[in-house]
């Protein structure tokens, strides 16, 4: 599921790209860096989804933190900005791997010292 959500946030950064670099967005500056941070994103979900592949340990935690603050932005435009064909994905994928991160079997293979 991470590597989706990776590919998607390239996606998106590359659509950003283009529609900013094609049509009159309000700020260009503004498109460019929500692009450059969506790809940025993406890439680092691509490598930490590849080194959790290898159950390394180290990268539990920066996806736990980066599924934590996917939440607010899920929630945000699906609830108050009214996106829910944005946010509810954004919020599905965040809850789903969270829940399995926080599994007990995932714990433990991902947990110091576990004899991988």
């Amino acid at each position: 599921m991470l590597v989706v959500e990776a590919f998607a946030l390239g996606a998106l950064g590359v659509v950003v790209h283009v529609k900013a670099l094609t049509g009159s967005p309000s700020s260009l500056v503004f498109a460019v860096v929500a692009g450059l941070m969506a790809v940025g994103t993406g890439v680092v979900l691509l490598v930490l989804a590849r080194t959790l592949r290898r159950c390394r340990g180290w990268a539990y935690v920066p996806v736990i933190v980066l599924q934590g603050l996917a939440l607010p932005v899920g929630y945000s435009l699906a609830a108050e900005a009214g996106l829910w064909q944005y946010g509810g994905p954004v919020l599905v994928l965040a809850l789903a791997e969270l829940s399995l991160l926080v599994m007990p079997s995932s714990r433990r293979v991902l947990s110091p010292g576990s004899g991988r």
